[in-house]
C-alpha cells in the first residue's frame, strides 16, 4: 500500500479521492489523458482527464442500467448502436440479450479500448470477439451522420460529460441524426450527469432531444462512484410510454432475453422505479 491518492477533478469545490495501490497506465492520447490505476477500495479504476469513468467495484450499476433499461423498454431491439463506451461494459451487456443481432460500437479514442482490454479485461469480457459485435475506432458523430435511415433500433451513448471529446455528443445536430437513423419505434439513451451537481446537463440536453424526438424523459441510477446523488440517464423516443412499461412485461422480456437473474443492480422492479423521478430532478425536465 502506498500513501498516494488520486483526486478527482470533475466538480469545482467538491471532489473525491482514491487511495492508489499502483499506477498501471497513464497515456496522453490525441484526445485526452487516459489513466488506469489499482485502488485500495474500488479495484481497478479508469479515469479520463482527471474524471473517474469506471471502477471494477461498481461498474455493474451504470452498465446494467445504461444497457438493459433501453433494450427492455423497447422490447424488440435487434440492432444497437453504441457510441463511446470504450471500456466494453455496455457492449457486453447489450450482447447478453439473445435478440440482439448486431451491435456496433464506435469509440473515438483507441487508447481507451486498448488499455481497457489490457488492464480491465473483466469489464468487456468476451464481447470484443462476439461475432455480432463490430468495434470501430472512429468518430461517433460522423458515423451517426452517415448511417442509413432506420438502420438501428436503439442508440446508447456512453460518453464523458459535455466537454472535450464528448462535447459534440450533446448537440441538436447529433440528436437529429439519431432520430433519422432510428426505426419508427427507436430510442436513444445517454448519460446526463448527476443533477444535484450538474443540473444544466439534464435540462439543456433534454431540450435538445425534444427538438428531434416527441417523447423525452429520464431515469435514475445510484452509482457510488458518481458522487452527488442519483445519476440521470436521458431517454428520448419516437414511441410513447417507454417509461411506463408494466413490471410483468419487463420481467417477461428479460426472461426471453436471457438476463433475468443475471444482474446485480437491474431488476424488473428497479427498472420501473427508476422512471419515478424525485421532484428536484423532474423539474429539470419540465415534468413537475
Amino acid at each position: 500500500m502506498t500513501d498516494a491518492w488520486y483526486d478527482e477533478t470533475l466538480h469545482s469545490g467538491w471532489g473525491q479521492r482514491f487511495q492508489v495501490v499502483r499506477t498501471l497506465a497513464r497515456v496522453a492520447s490525441p484526445y485526452q489523458t487516459v489513466e488506469v490505476f489499482e485502488s485500495a477500495r474500488h479495484g481497478r479504476v479508469l479515469a479520463l482527464d482527471g474524471a473517474i469513468q469506471i471502477t471494477e467495484a461498481d461498474e455493474f450499476v451504470y452498465q446494467e442500467m445504461l444497457a438493459h433499461v433501453p433494450l427492455l423498454a423497447h422490447g424488440a431491439a435487434g440492432r444497437v448502436l453504441i457510441i463511446g463506451a470504450g471500456d466494453g461494459g455496455v457492449l457486453r451487456r447489450v450482447l447478453q440479450h439473445r435478440g440482439v443481432e448486431r451491435a456496433v460500437m464506435v469509440e473515438i479514442d483507441g487508447e481507451v479500448i486498448r488499455l481497457s482490454r489490457e488492464f480491465l479485461p473483466g469489464i468487456g469480457g468476451d464481447a470484443w470477439t462476439d461475432p455480432r459485435a463490430e468495434v470501430i475506432v472512429g468518430d461517433g458523430i460522423a458515423y451517426a451522420a452517415q448511417a442509413a435511415v432506420g438502420s438501428f433500433d436503439a442508440v446508447i451513448v456512453d460518453s464523458t460529460d459535455p466537454a472535450g471529446p464528448g462535447e459534440v455528443l450533446f448537440t441538436e445536430a447529433f440528436y437529429a441524426d439519431c432520430a433519422r437513423l432510428l426505426t419508427p419505434e427507436g430510442l436513444v439513451v445517454n448519460q446526463c450527469g448527476v443533477p444535484f451537481m450538474q443540473p444544466d446537463e439534464l435540462r439543456d440536453t433534454s431540450r435538445l432531444r425534444a427538438r428531434a424526438f416527441p417523447h423525452v424523459s429520464a431515469y435514475v441510477a445510484a452509482v457510488p462512484t458518481y458522487v452527488g446523488g442519483f445519476m440521470t440517464l436521458g431517454i428520448a423516443a419516437k414511441a410513447a410510454g417507454l417509461g411506463q412499461v408494466p413490471v410483468e412485461t419487463i420481467r417477461a422480456r428479460a426472461a426471453a432475453a436471457g438476463i433475468l437473474g443475471q444482474t446485480r443492480y437491474w431488476s424488473p422492479e428497479v427498472h420501473a422505479a427508476a422512471f419515478q423521478l424525485p421532484p428536484y430532478i423532474a423539474e429539470l425536465l419540465g415534468l413537475g
